[in-house]
Parts: structure tokens; C-alpha cells; sequence
């Protein structure tokens, strides 16, 4: 998936949005619970890029269909190295609709668990915040309508 690893590989976390759809669901290699909806996965991938230092894409691989990628990364958390891939799975109409992460070794994924855990009251708001001005925005919507409940921890 070409332009979601360059769009991370430049940081721009508009891009990386715009690839998500709307329906997305996040599976976190430190949370038992799947999050689901695109304003919480873009919190979250954008709390990721606060947390790693050093990342890059080291390999790509695509399915027979187009439709899976798997994509290894390595990076650091802290003082600890990570290897890690990215499953995608695209819809329809191109865009994630399945991502999920798995990374090694334990040490790492234990840094990354405690390193995301002190973000997750900013992915929480930031969530919140994208939810409600949708919300606010969506023709009909009345606006005042809260998003459902909050994630348990990333």
C-alpha cells in the first residue's frame, strides 16, 4: 500500500486520514479490545508517531488480491528496539477498514504498551474532539450529540 507508507514515512497525518475509512477498526498489539471508527485509529496513529523514534518501513507484502498488505517496521521506544507489522486490509473503495498491529519482543511491546498508556488522555480527546465535530457538522445531526463510549485504554 504505496501511498499509506508514504504518507508515514512523511508524517503527514492528513494523508494518513484521508486512507482510513470511516468504518476502520484498530487492533492494538497491547489492548485485548479492537477500537473502532477513524477519529480514534487516526488519535492513535498519531500518538504512535509521538512514542516511536527511528521508524521505517523495511518490507512491504501484498496479497494475490490488493486487498492485504503487510508491512514490517522498525523503530525504537524509548531505549528499546521494536520490529513490528502492520496488517492492512482494504475496502471497496481502497481505503483501511482493518488495521492491525503485532510488534516484538516483549520488552518492547511492554515500553510501548507503558509509552502509549501516557498518551491515551490526549487519543481519548483528540477522538472526542474529531467525533463531535463531525457530529456537530453531519447534516441534521442538531449538534450536542456526545460520541459513544470512550476507549478502555490503547
Amino acid at each position: 500500500m504505496k501511498s499509506f507508507r508514504q504518507a508515514v514515512e512523511a508524517n503527514d497525518h492528513a494523508a494518513i486520514e484521508a486512507l482510513l475509512a470511516d468504518d476502520v477498526v484498530f487492533t492494538s498489539p497491547v489492548a485485548f479490545k479492537p477500537y473502532p471508527g477513524k477519529p480514534l485509529t487516526a488519535a492513535i496513529l498519531r500518538a504512535v508517531t509521538r512514542v516511536f523514534s527511528d521508524f521505517r518501513y523495511v518490507r512491504e507484502i501484498s496479497g494475490e488480491d490488493g486487498r492485504d498488505h503487510a508491512l514490517v517496521f522498525e523503530a525504537r521506544v524509548g531505549e528499546r528496539a521494536i520490529t513490528g507489522c502492520d496488517f492492512l486490509h482494504l475496502d471497496e473503495h481502497g481505503l483501511i477498514d482493518d488495521f492491525m498491529v503485532m510488534v516484538r519482543p516483549l520488552s518492547a511491546a511492554q515500553a510501548l504498551a507503558e509509552a502509549m498508556g501516557a498518551q491515551f488522555d490526549r487519543i481519548a480527546a483528540e477522538a472526542a474532539a474529531a467525533t463531535s465535530t463531525a457530529v456537530t457538522t453531519a447534516p441534521g445531526s442538531g449538534g450536542g450529540d456526545q460520541p459513544g463510549e470512550e476507549p478502555s485504554g490503547v
